[in-house]
């Protein structure tokens, strides 16, 4: 059969492979340095043909999580996860040293960073993100979108949305490389003293686009988080909208067993 019925749609079968070699590989029965199974493996363990499994493989290497081998097949790339910690990614001496948040965590993993920016600008504050810096929907608003990369692979995508009236005088916050410590670093320069980082967290599939972004499986799981960053004078000047590969993440909290 060329395709199965789940939830009321058809599935195509080549999918269904697809999805079984990436689960393979998530679940590390198919490790980081590990060759995915010839065609001919494939075809007989899954009893198709092999037009069907060169379709699956098309969305494996869609997945981002191997690479092709010229006249050896398909290697699983090693894909380790960022540590997230809460307790001290945000530290103020991070930024003092010059290293903004995404730097500092991925140096401490040993794994290679790289940021692109992809847009810094004005636009007008969606609902939510107005509601979040407490001004009136439609309102000028600067963003700055960028994509991480760790060891060459996309794993995160990240867009900073600050008040237009608390950026304007900043110039560094409009330059791709804001400086040493990052657009916190230049914030707190100009008098606007952290005392919290507030984080939302959903687990959800990724979107198609957002898949295709990140180098995933289309509904591969991903993690929406929302930041909003709060002065000591209780006002909020950057809400981070970031979007991350499930995979290459793990959140640790510490959470303070007293009043």
């Amino acid at each position: 059969m060329g395709t199965a019925v789940g939830g009321g749609r058809a599935v195509p079968r080549y999918v269904q492979i697809a999805d079984d070699i990436v689960q393979q590989i998530r679940a590390g029965v198919l490790s980081a340095g590990d060759m995915v199974p010839s065609e001919s493996e494939l075809v007989e363990r899954y009893g198709v043909s092999g037009g069907t499994i060169r379709k699956a493989m098309v969305e494996v290497r869609a997945s981002g999580l191997v690479e092709t081998r010229h006249g050896k097949g398909s290697l699983v790339k090693a894909r380790p996860p960022v540590r997230h910690r809460s307790s001290d990614r945000f530290r103020r001496t991070h930024r003092q040293e010059g290293r903004a948040a995404y730097l500092a965590e991925s140096a401490q993993s040993g794994a290679e960073a790289k940021v692109s920016v992809l847009f810094i600008g004005p636009m007008e504050a969606s609902e939510e993100i107005a509601e979040r810096l407490g001004v009136t929907a439609g309102t000028q608003v600067l963003a700055r979108r960028r994509l991480y990369f760790r060891n060459g692979t996309p794993v995160e995508t990240a867009t900073s949305y600050l008040p237009w009236d608390v950026v304007k005088d900043i110039p560094e916050l409009f330059a791709e490389n804001p400086g040493p410590g990052g657009i916190y670093a230049r914030l707190e320069d100009q008098g606007h003293v952290f005392a919290e980082f507030v984080e939302t967290l959903q687990a959800r599939p990724a979107a198609k686009a957002e898949a295709t972004e990140l180098a995933l499986s289309p509904g591969a799981p991903v993690v929406h988080l929302l930041r909003d960053a709060v002065t000591e004078e209780g006002r909020v000047v950057e809400v981070c909208d970031t979007l991350m590969a499930a995979d290459q993440f793990v959140f640790e909290y510490r959470i303070p067993a007293r009043d």
